[in-house]
C-alpha cells in the first residue's frame, strides 16, 4: 500500500466519466516531414516521459465502498506495451491516416496498465506521425501539450540527447515555450488563490444544488457572485435539439486542417477588433452553421453552447500533471449569417464571460463529481452535458521550431473528449507561427467532420479578404463594409470601452490599453480627451494618432 496515491477529486471525476460512447482520452498527433528513427524516438519517450511517475502508474480501485481510486506503480510495467510501431496502409495519404487515427480514438485504453499509449506511425507521405493517447485522468489539454512537447528541444543536436530533464533548463524557461495564455486564462489564473479558498464551499453547494435544485434558489437569493454563477450552471436550460444531438455510438471520426498562418489571423483581429481566439471561434461557428445548412437543418434563431475549458494552472505549474481547469459556456451565435457581425457578437459574449467566476465554480463542481457516489456523478455529468452541444478548446503552443530525435516538428494537433451526450469537439492548436484546427465527432451523428473543416476554410477566407480590403485602402478612404467602419474606425468611448475596443486603436495595442483602463479605474472617467496624456505612454503626439477615433 505504500506505493499508492489517491487520485485528486477532479482527476477521479474524469475517470468516472468514462463511457464506451465517450472515451475520456485526450488524443494528439505530432507531424514530421522527415522519417524518424524508431529506436531513437523510443529512447526519447523513456527518458522524457517516464520521469513523470504517472506514466508508470496504473489505476486501482480499493474494495472499500466509496473509497477513492488510487494510482499504483505497475509492477509489470513494460515500455513495449505503450510504444507501438505501426505501418500506415497504402497509399499512405491523409485519408488512410484519418481512418487509423479515428480507429485509435474509438479504442479504449487497457485499464490493467498505465493509461497511455504512443503510436509511431510510418509511411505517411515522406514523413512520420506520432500519435499519443492519454486518459483525461492523467492530464488536461494544457498539461498534455506540455507532456507532448517535453520530448522536444530547441535544436536538432540537443534533441539527440536524452537527459532526465531538458538540458538543465529551468522550469520557468520550459513553461515559457508555451507563450502567453489567452486573456481569459490569465484572468482565471489570477483568481486561483482566492478560488482555492472557496473551492470546498463550491463543491458542497454545487452538489446540493444538483441534488436539490431548490437549494440553488436559496443560493441565488444570497446574491454573491459565486452563488449566482452556481445558480446559472444549475438552472441554465438544456441546449436545443439539433442535428448534433442524439444517441451516441462507439465509433468516432477525426479531421484536421492544413496549417494556417498565425500572422494572417492576427492581421484579421487587428482590423476587426477582439482577439485571435475571437476570430477562430467565430470562423468555427460559421463552419458549424454552414454544415447545418448543407444538411437542411434550420439555423434561423438557432444558438447553442460550447463548453470551453479554461486553464487555472499558474504558469510556473505547467509541468504539473492532473486536471486544473474550469469550464465556461459560450453561446455560439449560429443564427448570424454575416461573418463580421458574428465575430463582433462572439467578441462581446467572450468579454462578458471574462468577468464571471463561472470557470472556478465549474472547477468546484468537477471536484464534487469526483467526491460523489456513482448515481450523483451520473446526474452531474448529465447536467454538464445537457447544457452544451460542442466542446471547444484553444491550446497555445510554443512559437519556435522544436526538434525530436533530430527531426523538426512540422505540426501539432490534439482532440479533447466530450463527456456525457456531447457529440462534437472542436480544437484549436498553435505552434511556430501556425494554427491548426481539429474536429472530432460521433460517426452516427456527424459522419463527415471534413465538411466542418472545409466550412472553416470558407469562413476564414471571408474574414481574411475583408481584412485585406481594409488594409489596402488609403487612410482617408472609408472601408467598404459598414460593420468594419462601426467597429474599427468609429469613435470609441474611452470611459466605457473594454480592452478589445481600445487595443485596436492606432498606436495603442494591448499594454497601453490595459494602462488606460487601469488609470480610469483608479482615477475615474477622463474629463476630456486631452486628459489621456496623464496615462504613462501617451504624449501629445501619440494622442494625435487616435484622437479622432475616440470620445468621452
Amino acid at each position: 500500500m505504500g506505493n499508492r496515491e489517491a487520485l485528486s477529486s477532479v482527476d477521479a471525476a474524469w475517470l468516472g466519466m468514462e463511457d464506451p460512447t465517450n472515451l475520456m482520452m485526450v488524443s494528439g498527433i505530432l507531424t514530421f516531414n522527415d522519417v524518424l528513427d524508431f529506436e531513437e524516438f523510443r529512447q526519447v519517450v523513456v527518458h522524457r516521459w517516464l520521469r513523470f511517475d504517472r506514466f508508470r502508474q496504473r489505476v486501482v480501485h480499493p474494495r472499500r465502498p466509496l473509497a477513492s481510486p488510487q494510482w499504483e506503480l505497475d509492477p509489470n510495467f513494460n515500455i513495449n506495451a505503450h510504444v507501438h510501431r505501426i505501418a500506415l496502409p497504402s497509399p499512405g495519404n491523409y485519408s488512410a491516416l484519418q481512418a487509423m487515427i479515428s480507429d485509435l480514438m474509438s479504442t479504449p485504453l487497457d485499464y490493467s496498465k498505465p493509461l497511455w499509449q504512443v503510436h509511431f506511425i510510418e509511411g505517411y507521405e515522406q514523413g512520420t506521425i506520432i500519435m499519443s493517447r492519454l486518459h483525461h485522468a492523467i492530464a488536461d489539454g494544457i498539461a498534455l501539450m506540455y507532456v507532448l512537447l517535453s520530448m522536444a528541444d530547441a535544436t536538432p543536436e540537443a534533441s539527440l540527447n536524452h537527459p532526465h530533464v531538458h538540458n538543465d533548463e529551468s522550469r520557468h524557461q520550459r513553461s515559457g515555450r508555451f507563450g502567453l495564455l489567452s486573456s481569459l486564462a490569465r484572468q482565471a489564473s489570477t483568481a486561483v488563490h482566492t478560488a482555492r479558498d472557496i473551492t470546498g464551499l463550491i463543491v458542497h453547494e454545487g452538489i446540493e444544488s444538483v441534488n436539490n435544485p431548490s437549494h440553488a434558489v436559496d443560493l441565488a437569493v444570497q446574491g454573491t457572485e459565486t452563488a449566482l454563477a452556481a445558480g446559472r450552471l444549475v438552472f441554465r436550460t438544456p441546449d436545443p435539439k439539433t442535428i448534433f444531438k442524439g444517441h451516441l455510438g462507439v465509433a468516432k471520426r477525426a479531421a484536421w486542417s492544413k496549417p494556417m498562418s498565425l500572422a494572417e489571423i492576427k492581421a484579421i483581429k487587428n482590423v476587426t477588433g477582439g482577439t485571435v481566439n475571437d476570430v477562430l471561434v467565430s470562423a468555427m461557428t460559421g463552419a458549424v452553421r454552414a454544415y447545418m445548412q448543407q444538411r437542411g437543418a434550420p439555423v434561423d434563431g438557432v444558438s447553442f453552447r460550447a463548453a470551453m475549458p479554461v486553464n487555472i494552472r499558474p504558469p510556473e505549474k505547467m509541468e504539473d500533471l492532473g486536471n486544473q481547469f474550469g469550464i465556461i459556456y459560450l453561446t455560439l451565435p449560429v443564427n448570424i449569417a454575416d461573418p463580421l457581425d458574428r465575430l463582433h457578437e462572439v467578441r462581446r459574449r467572450m468579454e462578458e464571460l471574462k468577468n464571471t467566476p463561472e470557470a472556478m465554480v465549474a472547477f468546484g463542481i468537477l471536484k464534487g463529481i469526483g467526491m460523489s457516489p456513482a448515481d450523483a456523478q451520473s446526474r452531474m455529468v448529465d447536467m454538464f452535458g445537457s447544457k452544451a452541444t460542442v466542446v471547444m478548446t484553444n491550446v497555445p503552443g510554443p512559437q519556435i521550431p522544436l526538434y525530436i530525435a533530430g527531426k523538426e516538428l512540422a505540426g501539432v494537433m490534439a482532440w479533447v473528449p466530450q463527456s456525457g451526450r456531447v457529440a462534437l469537439g472542436l480544437s484549436i492548436i498553435s505552434y511556430n507561427g501556425k494554427v491548426f484546427i481539429g474536429v472530432n465527432t460521433d460517426v452516427g451523428l456527424v459522419p463527415d467532420p471534413d465538411a466542418i473543416v472545409e466550412g472553416f476554410y470558407a469562413e476564414y477566407d471571408q474574414l481574411l479578404e475583408l481584412a485585406r480590403q481594409v488594409e489596402a485602402l488609403p487612410k482617408q478612404v472609408a472601408p467598404p463594409k459598414q460593420a468594419i467602419v462601426a467597429q474599427v474606425q468609429a469613435q470609441v468611448n474611452v470611459n466605457t470601452a473594454v480592452l478589445a475596443d481600445l487595443e485596436v486603436l492606432p498606436g495603442v495595442g494591448t499594454s497601453l490599453a490595459q494602462r488606460i483602463i487601469a488609470y480610469r479605474e483608479e482615477n475615474g472617467p477622463f474629463p476630456t480627451i486631452e486628459a489621456l496624456t496623464a496615462v504613462n505612454g501617451i504624449g501629445p503626439k501619440k494622442l494625435q494618432l487616435f484622437a479622432d477615433q475616440i470620445t468621452i
